[in-house]
Formats: structure tokens, C-alpha cells, sequence
């Protein structure tokens, strides 16, 4: 008997499948869109190219400018509707923009929710929080894009994998493509070698910017020293590969005899001096990873605390009311005790307090996410929207002549007489005959329908507005229908 996936393995997949579902939301909603006509847009691959575009510009301390990444996924854009105007192209680049940053949401995040079975053979939910894009604010004030892990992971169609296994891999196969001139895969393998480089560097400073918050965040005793040793481990050994890469690639581009050859082997250069370039900044950023920290570490811990004025009861207090008389003394005493051995004392709103609230980093994600609890409703019997003699009332009261129409005002008066809540009903039911179709009576060969039609008349009623409709009761004679 086959036993369900219990595994982390299974949880991995199931939430890289979680972080492309913005993405095929995209292409559900674009026809929603009131302002303009998306619907000739793939908006799925307008917002591969967004991400790719971001995670190509931003660089290990800073990211992308907005507007740079608006206009590039623009030009990607008019190529699917050549015909539109460029102002259309530039809207869907903006929609897609927003709709990846979650413009509109409390936290401009996702959350998708999953089960696994436990090992009792129970299911389990949890919740998954991650974001695609991320707006950060520069050095200079100004607004910039990062794309977090699991947009690389859309990227490269991976999953939660250790960066290091995976940058051999990728640069293992680099080279034997390379090797057996198969250009263009070597291409898309270069590129996702360069984004696993990328994963690289967001890892490193995003621990980097948890220590500039608060150096009790990340364990520099223990996790840290490991994480540089490796990393820098991990550079030696991609210089000593993409090297032999680049004299691979430059060989094939020097001794090429067509020009296509010669274009993707010169794509393929600069692919791999970019990994180079980013490898450089790591490096940098590696040796410079202790200097920060101990600088943070002696602003946090040096840095002067909170004055606070107390009140010192002795020297205020105890002995200016031990010289009063005792009826003088009373309502100081009185008013002191009340206001400080109250039943709550408030506590005063300071900015410093609010300040380390707002950069206190978020507590760590558990693997699995957060389980979902679920809801313990009471089943309640719905209640009908109007009483059920009403229903038997209004049937009688809709009985009508066919030859003899009446006017919704006459309707409403001898409602009012059989039951209060009747004409409310009677309004409902009159305003749905007005919208109905002959066809589905037709279809159903019914005797006959009612209608409501208005003449112009307006309603003269104290309650209700709008027209004075005709209610009628009309045969269907399906014979003078079809001719």
C-alpha cells in the first residue's frame, strides 16, 4: 500500500510550487482590470522578466531602480502587443510591478496555506508567508527593488537546495556544455549559476542588516565564523572554475567560423565575468564582515540608555508631608496612593519604545510554517429572509388576470394591509421580473411569465422610489415566438 509523502522533501515542493501561484494569478485577473484591455499580455512571463530584471540589477548593496525595471518590462511588453500604444505597454509593466510587490496588502506579502500527513496518519495545515519583491530604501532616501529567495528560486525552477551543492552542479555542467559547443544550453545553465551567486550575497547581508538591528539576532560566536569560513571557501573555488570557464568560452568565441557561434560565446563572456564581478564584491563584503560586526557590537552595547526621571519618595514626598498637619498632608497622600496603586497604571507612550518596536526583526519562520488551527463553528439554522406567510401572500397577491395589469403602487397599498414586511418583497420581486428573459420560459414550455415594464410612470410612494412598473401575467404561445 502506498504511504503518503510525510518528508520535508515534500514540503519543499509544495511551497516552490506556492511561489509561482502569483504568477498564474496574474493571468486570471488581467481581464478584471476596469482601466484597460491586458488580456493580449502574458502576464506570467512579463513578470519572469520583471523578476529577472531585479535580480540582475540589484547588487550586493543596493538594488534596482523602479522605474528601470518598468521600462525594461515594458519593452517586453510591446513585443507580445506590438500594436498597442507605449502607454499601455508601460500600465501592464506597472500592474505587474505592483501585483509582485502585493500593493495593497498589510504586509506587501503572500501566504499560501498546505497540509502533510503526520506520522499517526493525521493532516496537518500550515502556513507559508514569503514575498517575491521587496522595496528597500537606499543609502540616499530613495527607493529601490530586491527580489528575495524564493523569487530566485522562480528563476532557476528549484527548490530550497544548499547553494553550494548547487552552484557545483550548475558550474560542472556549465563546463561540459561548454565543452560539447552546445552553446545555447550553456547560456541558461551561466545564468542560473549566476543567480545561485546572487542567493549567495542576499544571505550574506541580510544577516549583515539583522546584525546592524540588534548583534544578539545571528550566533557570530558559532553560525557565523562557519558561514564565512565556507563562504570564502566557496569564492576560491568558483575563481578557480569560472576561470577555466572563460578560457573554455574565449576559445570557442576566437575560433568560431559562424556568427551566431560567435554571439551566444560572447553572451556566454560576459555571463561569467558578471559571476566574477559579484564574486569580488562578496569577497569584500566577507572580509569586511568581522569589522562590521564588532563595530555594531560596540554602538549597541555602548550606546548611552534611556533617561527616565523617577521619583524619590523619600526625599519628595515622605518628608515634606511628615512636616504638614494632617488634614494638609491627607489629600497629598490621597492623591499619590490613587494614582500609583491604582487598579491599572497606563503605561506612557515613548518614542524610543515605539523606535524598538519597529526595528525588532521578525522572530524566525518555523520550516513547516505555522499550523493552522481549525475554527470550531456552530452550525445555525439560516433564517429565511422574510417570514413564510409572506411567500404564501405574495403568491396570491401576484395572482393576476392576463387581460388585467396592474400598477406596482396598487401592488404595494394592498400589501401594506396583509403583512408589514410584505412590500418589501413584493419590491424585490417586481424588480427581478423586470430584468427576466422570455427565453428560459420558453425553454421550459411554461404557460405563461410574468413582466414588469416601465412606462414612464414614476412611483408615487412613500416609502419607495423609482418607476411606476406595470406587473402583468403574458401567455407564451410558442408558436408566434418561433415565426
Amino acid at each position: 500500500m502506498l504511504q503518503p509523502a510525510t518528508d520535508l522533501g515534500f514540503a519543499q515542493r509544495v511551497k516552490a510550487l506556492a511561489c509561482t501561484a502569483p504568477l498564474h494569478d496574474l493571468d486570471n485577473r488581467k481581464n478584471q482590470v476596469q482601466t484597460a484591455d491586458f488580456s493580449v499580455y502574458q502576464m506570467s512571463e512579463l513578470a519572469l522578466n520583471a523578476i529577472d530584471l531585479v535580480t540582475l540589477a540589484m547588487d550586493f548593496d543596493a538594488g534596482a531602480p523602479p522605474e528601470l525595471i518598468v521600462t525594461g518590462v515594458a519593452g517586453f511588453a510591446a513585443r507580445q502587443a506590438p500594436l498597442r500604444a507605449g502607454g499601455e505597454h508601460l500600465r501592464a509593466a506597472r500592474w505587474v510591478l505592483e501585483s509582485l510587490l502585493n500593493v495593497g496588502s498589510a504586509d506587501r506579502g503572500f501566504r499560501a496555506v498546505y497540509g502533510m500527513t503526520a506520522g499517526d496518519g493525521s493532516y496537518q495545515r500550515f502556513e507559508f508567508d514569503f514575498k517575491l519583491l521587496e522595496e528597500v530604501v537606499g543609502p540616499d532616501g530613495s527607493i529601490f527593488l530586491r527580489a528575495t529567495n524564493e523569487a530566485v528560486n522562480v528563476l532557476v525552477g528549484a527548490l530550497e537546495l544548499d547553494i553550494e551543492s548547487a552552484q557545483i552542479a550548475a558550474d560542472l555542467r556549465l563546463e561540459t556544455l561548454i565543452r560539447r559547443g552546445r552553446l545555447s544550453d550553456a547560456q541558461s545553465a551561466a545564468q542560473s549559476a549566476r543567480y545561485r551567486t546572487i542567493q549567495y550575497g542576499e544571505k550574506l547581508r541580510q544577516r549583515l542588516e539583522a546584525t546592524e538591528r540588534d548583534v544578539r539576532t545571528v550566533d557570530w560566536l558559532h553560525e557565523m565564523p562557519k558561514f564565512i569560513a565556507e563562504a570564502l571557501e566557496h569564492i576560491a573555488a568558483r575563481y578557480r572554475a569560472e576561470n577555466a570557464i572563460m578560457t573554455n568560452i574565449t576559445e570557442v568565441r576566437d575560433t568560431a567560423d559562424t556568427p551566431a557561434t560567435k554571439l551566444q560565446a560572447a553572451k556566454l563572456v560576459d555571463v561569467v565575468r558578471d559571476c566574477l564581478r559579484r564574486h569580488e564584491q562578496l569577497q569584500a563584503a566577507l572580509q569586511g564582515a568581522g569589522r562590521r560586526f564588532r563595530a555594531q557590537q560596540d554602538r549597541q552595547t555602548f550606546a548611552p540608555g534611556s533617561s527616565v526621571a523617577t521619583l524619590d519618595l523619600h526625599a519628595q514626598l515622605l518628608v515634606p508631608a511628615l512636616g504638614l498637619p494632617v488634614r494638609d498632608a491627607e489629600p497629598v497622600l490621597s492623591g499619590y496612593v490613587g494614582r500609583s496603586a491604582g487598579v491599572h497604571v497606563p503605561d506612557a507612550v515613548r518614542l524610543l519604545d515605539l523606535f524598538t518596536a519597529l526595528i525588532t526583526p521578525p522572530a524566525e519562520r518555523e520550516l513547516l510554517g505555522e499550523p493552522v488551527e481549525e475554527p470550531d463553528l456552530d452550525e445555525a439554522p439560516e433564517e429565511p429572509p422574510f417570514p413564510a406567510e409572506c411567500y404564501e401572500l405574495l403568491d396570491g397577491l401576484l395572482d393576476l388576470d392576463p387581460e388585467a395589469p396592474r400598477r406596482l403602487s396598487g401592488l404595494l397599498d394592498e400589501a401594506r394591509r396583509l403583512h408589514p414586511e410584505l412590500p418589501h418583497l413584493v419590491v424585490v420581486r417586481v424588480v427581478a421580473l423586470a430584468a427576466q428573459e422570455i427565453n428560459p420560459a420558453l425553454r421550459h414550455n411554461l404557460p405563461g411569465v410574468y413582466v414588469a415594464v416601465d412606462d414612464g410612470t414614476p412611483l408615487m410612494d412613500a416609502e419607495y422610489g423609482g418607476a411606476d412598473l406595470i406587473v402583468a401575467r403574458a401567455r407564451v404561445e410558442k408558436e408566434e415566438v418561433m415565426a
